[in-house]
């Protein structure tokens, strides 16, 4: 929570903030995010105006995620700007209008989407936390040319750029290639057999 209790109701009034805060739980996507706990720098920038405290501020913080290419783990860092209104308790009801129809549903909708002043305080965590994610690489990777995983064995190129497989099988597949081929020798020996066998009989 952030105190506005300084600023008063006039309009016009400044408060410039800096603070560290511990980051929430899951704030990131799927592949990269800023790790629970980790310190997150705020400075913020606080002015009154009419219908509340317009904040303006500035996120930085560390970023934790494996690179989408070489499923290598990696370490980087953002910066999130934001701004948003937080709204006087009971400023909807000084800037409310009598309005019916369609017009009335729309300015319902828009209060729904309000952040709202508790007292002289307001939360920073939703704002915070829908800035940091639309900050963040959709697509990280470890290097900007990072040239992946070999599709044939898994092996990560960027240790053996000259990486190659001269002949198309798997070399974990060898083994199994060899019995295969011990087995079909086998049939055709057994086979060869039965019909030597009949040959004979045939004969006689």
């Amino acid at each position: 929570m952030f105190d506005t209790r300084e600023l008063g109701r006039r309009p016009g009034a400044l408060k410039r903030v800096s603070r560290t805060v511990e980051a929430p739980k899951d704030l990131g996507i799927e592949v990269i995010g800023v790790p629970e706990g980790a310190p997150v720098e705020i400075d913020l920038r606080m002015e009154s105006v009419m219908e509340g405290v317009l904040v303006t501020g500035t996120a930085r913080a560390p970023l934790s995620g494996e690179c989408v290419r070489c499923l290598e783990p990696l370490e980087q860092s953002c910066e999130a700007e934001f701004q948003e209104m937080f709204s006087y308790p009971d400023a909807d009801d000084r800037s409310r209008f009598a309005d019916t129809g369609d017009d009335a549903e729309d300015e319902d909708s828009g209060e729904d989407e309000m952040l709202f002043l508790e007292g002289d305080l307001f939360d920073l965590e939703p704002v915070l936390r829908d800035a940091v994610v639309l900050s963040l690489p959709m697509q990280p990777v470890c290097q900007e040319d990072c040239p992946g995983l070999c599709t044939e064995c898994g092996a990560r190129l960027a240790d053996d750029p000259d990486h190659q497989h001269d002949d198309a099988v798997d070399i974990r597949w060898a083994a199994l290639q060899g019995l295969a081929g011990t087995i079909r020798d086998g049939e055709k020996d057994n086979h060869e057999g039965v019909r030597e066998d009949a040959d004979e009989k045939q004969e006689k």
